[in-house]
């Protein structure tokens, strides 16, 4: 499946690949606290996949006893975020970060996407993304939203509460004049004590 979101495709952190600027798409927590030094920061989509609650968090967001729900890349639709550009000189220590940052687990698929770019000069760059695994256990199928704000009102992990993650994804997508209408559901009932 060469075209699918899910297809691992020629590793990042290749010879070739430390010669050239490289982009990371963002879709949760990676817009609103990237970590890592960049060049650019771009509007772009990513078609194939959109962004969902469906990865159980065990680290950051939440415990193996309560787990939290963060975000992931999953199969079909399309997802818009921000693709940041890192210098070549900059790729191997920002390549590290990424991999202790997301690949805890395993529960993300390293892959090279293209995206599109909201960028008169430029239309698309392959970018580096993170899409769920739909095999691995911390995969959390089928939650409705209820059974989702449940999970992040009583979640806390070394990076904090749950319903902080949310909230800030929800924050940083509206000031790009994104509405995720599952997000704000959750994020509404979040502020204002329900559920």
């Amino acid at each position: 499946m060469p075209n699918s979101p899910f297809s691992p495709s020629a590793p990042a952190h290749t010879e070739a690949a430390a010669e050239r600027d490289h982009w990371v798409f963002a879709y949760g927590s990676l817009m609103w606290n990237p970590g890592f030094a960049f060049v650019e920061r771009v509007e772009a989509t990513l078609v194939g996949a959109h962004r969902a609650l469906c990865i159980y968090s065990f680290h950051h967001r939440g415990t193996p006893e309560h787990p939290g729900l963060v975000l992931g890349l999953d199969s079909g639709g399309s997802c818009r975020g921000i693709a940041y550009k890192v210098a070549a000189a900059d790729w191997p220590q920002t390549h590290v970060y990424l991999t202790e940052r997301e690949q805890i687990s395993g529960v993300y698929r390293e892959t090279t996407r293209r995206v599109n770019l909201k960028d008169a000069a430029r239309t698309n760059a392959p970018a580096v993304a993170y899409v769920a695994n739909r095999a691995h256990p911390q995969y959390a199928r089928g939650l409705g939203l209820e059974d989702q704000l449940h999970m992040v009102r009583r979640s806390h992990g070394l990076s904090g509460p749950n319903r902080d993650y949310v909230l800030a994804t929800v924050d940083a997508l509206a000031a790009m004049g994104i509405v995720d209408s599952g997000l704000s559901w959750i994020a509404h009932r979040l502020r204002d004590g329900q559920g």
